[in-house]
């Protein structure tokens, strides 16, 4: 093959290059990229204990492109600076564990960074969906095929299948960075997700009536746990999430500002304002010496776990079938809507990052404007109608 002369190897310098070519890049030594047949291949060529190697990166095209070729290439120097060898790196990526075994690793490495329940929602997806699927092949070998023909086959739970390609998406990424898959190598990139219809399900005022009937036989007559009935109502009161009002704990209620000041939920620090009716039913809860929770489970020290089983009972005697836990949430919403409440108010209400968030709400925020829109045509009609002819 015959070298060019050395020149900055970007979009332009790569496409013109003709079949038996080599260009070696003017600013990164050893970085440069040569034309067989088909696609220009790009490589790095350096010493290693004095000895000259050849490194192949990869063919042009996704992911390889100068830009990414490049960062590769630096990559590999930095990995031989600091006495690594590249080519025992591809002996290892040769013996890399099943998606199974990497998964594993990845649950007890990455796990550990993860808020409790998103740790059970990533086991839930690997041990359910994804390890079945693919769990016996190398973590290596895995291509954008056989993702996206494991993404098609969930394509009957769509917002499921789009949370098992995100999380296949971090173990990959993972698997790059513990040096089992090639660089720049996540197969789940181009995957395109598929359109989820988010729900939105509002109880009615004759539905919430129904539902506080309940309740309150409940608490007369015993049925429940007094901490069960003050969960839901607290759901209700605050539009809190089911995960930051079950593990609360007092130290974090502030009923003189009215306030549960929690460090840490779903989208970080957040405070979560309390109105009159949920400061008074936090003040009328029990508290148990030496527990911490608001909300007390069956052991007397511990939170309660499971508010479906008790709510599944609840809102069956209240005829509410297709009511879930965060409709309590919605619900909660769509009142400090029709109420008045400007977007951004009920963003902040509900704890919203971003404003996207909250615009689900905005035909229910319309309200008060359809009601000045009345008032203004029946004040025009009744203009208008005051200029009829005489004869009329």
């Amino acid at each position: 093959m015959a070298d060019q002369a050395a020149v900055r190897i970007n979009k332009s310098t790569v496409t013109k290059l003709q079949e038996g070519q080599i260009l070696r890049d003017n600013e990164l030594k050893g970085f440069g990229v040569r034309r067989r047949k088909g696609a220009p291949s790009y490589f790095l060529q350096t010493r290693i204990n004095g000895r000259l190697r050849w490194f192949t990166i990869g063919k042009h095209g996704a992911p390889w492109t100068p830009i990414t070729a490049r960062a590769e290439a630096l990559r590999l120097l930095n990995d031989i600076n600091n006495g690594e060898d590249p080519g025992q790196r591809k002996s290892r990526l040769r013996r890399a564990p099943t998606l199974s075994e990497a998964s594993e690793l990845f649950l007890k490495e990455h796990g550990a960074k993860l808020k409790p329940s998103t740790e059970h929602d990533y086991r839930a997806l690997l041990r359910h969906h994804i390890v079945p699927a693919l769990g016996a092949l190398p973590i290596a070998d895995l291509s954008q095929k056989h993702i996206a023909r494991f993404h098609i086959g969930m394509k009957h739970i769509p917002r499921q299948a789009n949370y098992a390609l995100a999380v296949l998406s971090k173990l990959m990424n993972w698997a790059e960075d513990q040096g089992l898959r090639p660089s720049y190598s996540n197969p789940c990139l181009r995957i395109k997700r598929f359109p989820e219809t988010r729900r939105q399900r509002f109880l009615s005022s004759e539905e919430l009536e129904r539902l506080g009937r309940v309740l309150a036989e409940h608490e007369q007559d015993n049925a429940q746990s007094p901490f069960i009935v003050a969960a839901i109502r607290l759901l209700m009161f605050t539009g809190a999430r089911l995960g930051e009002i079950l593990p609360l704990q007092w130290q974090y209620v502030d009923l003189e500002r009215g306030l549960l000041l929690l460090p840490d939920s779903k989208t970080g620090q957040k405070a979560i304002f309390l109105n009159e009716p949920a400061v008074d039913l936090l003040k009328s809860l029990p508290r148990y010496p030496g527990n911490p929770h608001v909300i007390v489970g069956a052991k007397q020290d511990g939170h309660l776990v499971n508010l479906q089983k008790p709510w599944g009972r609840i809102r069956r005697a209240a005829s509410l079938e297709d009511v879930r836990l965060h409709d309590l949430r919605h619900s909660f919403a769509s009142i400090a809507a029709s109420s008045g409440g400007s977007l951004p108010l009920i963003g902040q209400l509900l704890g919203h990052t971003q404003m996207a968030t909250t615009q689900r709400y905005a035909h229910l925020a319309a309200a008060p404007v359809k009601e000045l829109n009345e008032k203004v045509g029946a004040r025009l009609a009744q203009v208008l109608g005051s200029g009829k002819t005489k004869d009329d």
